[in-house]
């Protein structure tokens, strides 16, 4: 892979191959059809785990201990040949493995094969086998009203030898062939059929899976999409297929990810009138500020090409020229900088638009994002099914609020992060603006719902817009700055404040450990760290050799060897009688299988690497050294002994190059997080200074919220909106801002970031989860600065007790770092109770509690004051 994934991606990747070594056995043993799907929102790199999936299957893969199948192939199948076209270049660019055009091809009206060839990824759309279509010409199309008599077909073109569904036959029926059929967007196609009336005649997708044309129904069916019910419910429905469970990736997890923009700002009119221009002439000067702040970013952290920011414009489907003509004007009006070429439009009439002197052409939707000179585009409905610009910053509606869904579809595709990931500390880069000159509170509230998943648009996909727990919408946003009025000493002390990591499921720690060498290598920290690194591991090896030498031995002789048992069965007779035994000498097949077993068990590059050693220049010795290797690698404790060697170099040069590290740049230190974050278990991290947050300042009628001061974030007036904290967490907050000692506070964010003071903890299905505590307290004199961490949770939300106890282990682990780690719950009769996590007690009840309330009732708890 040429990007590392994200760990839910990692997840879903490891769950996916789990469903599909499954569903493959099935119809392996017993000729079973299977099918499961993958749901994962807008914006979580379906493609990217497509790819990493279709790696492992064809070349298997180590880290995750799966196998490739020899004999896999997949059609990969949509209903539009624009996305598979899309879908195609995106996996060249994810999987180095992938790229060779022989591995994915594209099937076209000339395509004739025999059978799909196992390595091979084809891309096939719907209309390819519409019954005209060359591709099946010839095939016998059912009759809609007795499905078991043939219509007349068009006679099969003399150039071809075989229908595409012959194709599809003979590559079921070969037993030394697997077809896996992906649905990309499977919830299209999926119609519901009612039982009581005659049936539809089958969708083309729904024929492709069920058979048709002599054509058995596809082995494995794995359906890829953000909403798809619709296809499990077609799954369930059809005869003899086994389903799967689904694979889920958690929303939350993919907005934690920062691969999409936290934050989505909403503007409109706040009084009746026709704004049309007045809004989109204030857009445009919101792209030129997003622009420089781009730049000044760029400059800052020393990148040549800074991101370059894009207006999306949005028109009724039948927008006049006049309209047209006057947003043209508006747009150059209020950013009179932009050059002649800067506008384009992706309408579905594809000719240059020609008025009033602007000549403003067609572009492709999958070049916007390449082509940077585009800094304006005019649009109609969602673009198109797929597309996706994450430089788009800021989109302007024309479209009145009866045409919500136009406008969240087309927003949705917009809620990507530029860079990849989050900006550290910074929530205007890491938000997307939308202005609504035809909306107004209700209406735009009604947007938000559905961009917060509040609300649902329907099963086809046009509620989806990316996002979960920890996107926010904002209609009256304020940014916040460093407050002057905190000390330098308390950003120092919130500069000590540990923070973790969420653990990975599918974690080895050789990787972690060869990728922080790479990385400190990179970065000039460290000139032979790769090398230095293996030279540890080889020592580590060389010892473990020694200590169990005997065993050793034991396993060479094991692996060279195969023993056998002989036994007759007389013909017509019930007995079965033993006949001795023999032995056999391994040949190299067999002595290269432990070998791989070896490289799944230690690394394939870790194997590789120490074998070579081993064998230094003789290539006679090589086949030695394998063997050695896998009789090593046999022995249960090794494993265990190089993940711990590979951990404590790992966890030493993180601490040795801790301060250099935090020196570099934002992208290297987002690369050394993801490093450290490489691990089966929480690891601790530090927090960054926020440079710039937002806040919300009205409330849902259009009110001031109040504020408080001497937060660490602040307006020009020392500041900051508290309109997101309920009546008692407000009396949280003013009880110990009333302290003579009380120096500042910090409202944590509510979703796990660089800024961010995050928690790891497991939920109630033992699934690794992180919180946000809700405050952050700085007390004592300005050089003596004690940090505590006060969290009020509501005792009967469902995961109170899930957090108290990963609260509770947070303290015992760092409770030395802080003055006080408390929560607190308000009662049934609305007093307030605190509990000291600090405490050894306590923690050892909140280990044997139950209940929350009943905790908080007992004596480990007092009434907070």
């Amino acid at each position: 892979m040429r990007y590392t994934l994200k760990d839910y991606q990692q997840d879903a990747v490891a769950d996916v191959l789990a469903r599909l070594e499954q569903a493959r056995d099935s119809w392996q043993r017993w000729r079973s059809p299977g099918a499961f799907s993958l749901t994962a929102t807008t914006g979580a790199g379906k493609t990217v785990m497509a790819a990493a999936v279709l790696e492992a299957l064809f070349d298997g893969d180590a880290e995750l201990d799966f196998a490739p199948d020899p004999g896999a192939t997949v059609l990969w199948f949509t209903d539009d040949p624009a996305l598979n076209e899309q879908t195609r270049f995106r996996l060249m660019a994810a999987s180095d493995q992938l790229a060779s055009s022989s591995r994915l091809i594209v099937i076209d009206n000339n395509f004739s094969q025999e059978k799909l060839e196992p390595g091979r990824v084809y891309f096939l759309n719907a209309q390819k086998l519409g019954k005209n279509s060359r591709l099946v010409r010839g095939a016998k199309e059912p009759d809609p009203e007795d499905p078991n008599r043939p219509l007349e077909h068009m006679p099969q073109p003399d150039s071809r030898a075989f229908t595409f569904w012959d194709t599809l036959r003979n590559t079921i029926e070969d037993e030394q062939l697997t077809l896996y059929l992906i649905l990309d967007e499977a919830h299209r196609g999926m119609r519901r059929t009612n039982q009581t009336e005659r049936a539809e005649r089958a969708t083309t997708v729904q024929r492709l899976i069920n058979g048709e044309n002599g054509a058995p129904p596809v082995p494995i069916v794995l359906g890829i999409s953000a909403t798809v019910e619709r296809f499990d419910r077609a799954m369930e429905m059809a005869k003899g297929r086994m389903t799967l469970p689904s694979v889920l990736v958690d929303p939350a997890r993919v907005q934690e990810s920062g691969l999409l923009k936290d934050d989505i700002r909403l503007e409109f009119p706040s009084e009746s009138g026709q704004f049309d221009t007045v809004l989109l002439a204030r857009a445009a000067r919101k792209v030129k500020q997003a622009t420089q702040l781009w730049q000044d970013y760029a400059e800052r952290e020393g990148t040549p090409e800074p991101v370059v920011p894009l207006l999306v414009v949005q028109v009724p489907n039948k927008a006049s020229e006049e309209l047209l003509l006057t947003a043209f004007k508006t747009v150059q009006d209020a950013w009179s900088e932009l050059g002649a070429e800067a506008m384009a439009h992706v309408f579905g009439e594809h000719q240059t638009i020609e008025l009033g002197g602007f000549f403003v052409p067609h572009i492709s939707p999958e070049r916007v994002q390449d082509d940077s000179h585009v800094r304006v585009l005019y649009a109609k409905d969602a673009i198109s099914t797929g597309w996706d610009c994450p430089r788009a910053e800021v989109l302007v509606s024309f479209r009145p609020a009866k045409d919500q869904t136009h406008i969240t579809q087309l927003l949705g595709r917009m809620v990507r992060t530029p860079l990849a990931r989050r900006v550290p500390g910074n929530d205007v880069l890491n938000s997307v603006e939308c202005l609504l000159p035809h909306f107004n509170r209700e209406t735009a509230t009604a947007v938000a719902k559905v961009l917060l998943g509040t609300t649902r648009q329907g099963a086809d996909g046009a509620g989806d817009t990316g996002g979960g727990e920890g996107r926010r919408v904002l209609f009256k946003p304020k940014d916040m700055v460093p407050n002057s009025e905190i000390s330098e000493q308390v950003w120092a002390a919130f500069d000590q404040i540990p923070s973790q990591t969420l653990p990975r499921k599918a974690a080895r720690p050789v990787r972690r450990l060869t990728a922080l060498a790479q990385a400190l290598s990179h970065d000039g920290l460290r000139e032979r760290a790769l090398k230095d690194a293996y030279e540890k591991l080889y020592a580590r090896l060389d010892g473990l050799l020694a200590e169990h030498a005997g065993q050793v031995e034991e396993n060479i002789d094991a692996i060279l060897t195969v023993e056998g048992e002989v036994i007759v069965a007389g013909v017509g007779e019930a007995t079965v009688t033993p006949a001795g035994s023999f032995i056999e000498v391994a040949d190299d097949r067999a002595i290269q299988a432990e070998f791989r077993d070896a490289s799944r068990i230690l690394t394939p590059e870790l194997a590789k690497r120490y074998a070579d050693r081993m064998a230094g220049d003789d290539d006679d010795a090589l086949l030695d050294a394998h063997i050695k290797v896998a009789a090593l690698a046999r022995i249960p404790d090794v494993p265990s002994e190089i993940d711990r060697a590979a951990d404590r170099l790992a966890i030493e040069w993180f601490a040795q190059y801790r301060k250099a590290i935090k020196a570099l740049f934002d992208e290297r230190q987002s690369a050394y997080a993801e490093i450290k974050g490489m691990s089966r278990d929480p690891q601790d991290i530090e927090l960054q200074r926020p440079r710039t947050r937002t806040e919300e300042t009205e409330d849902e009628n259009g009110g001031q919220l109040p504020t408080r001061k001497l937060h660490l974030m602040s307006d020009e007036e020392g500041d900051f909106p508290v309109g997101s904290l309920n009546e008692w967490e407000l009396r949280v907050l003013d009880s110990e801002a009333s302290d003579k000692d009380f120096l500042a506070w910090y409202r944590n964010p509510s979703r796990p970031s660089e800024d961010a003071l995050a928690i790891a903890y497991r939920d109630g299905q033992d699934n690794w989860r992180r919180l946000c505590p809700d405050f952050v307290f700085f007390h004592g004199e300005k050089g003596a600065v004690r940090v505590s961490i006060v969290d009020p949770h509501g005792h009967h939300l469902s995961d109170a007790m899930p957090k108290l106890r990963g609260l509770a282990a947070f303290s015992a682990e760092y409770g030395e770092a802080f003055h006080r780690i408390e929560s607190v719950v308000k009662m049934n009769d609305g007093v307030l109770r605190v509990i000291d996590l600090k405490d050894e007690k306590v923690r050892a009840a909140i280990a044997k509690a139950k209940d929350v309330l009943a905790l908080f009732e007992s004596p480990s708890a007092s009434d907070y004051l």
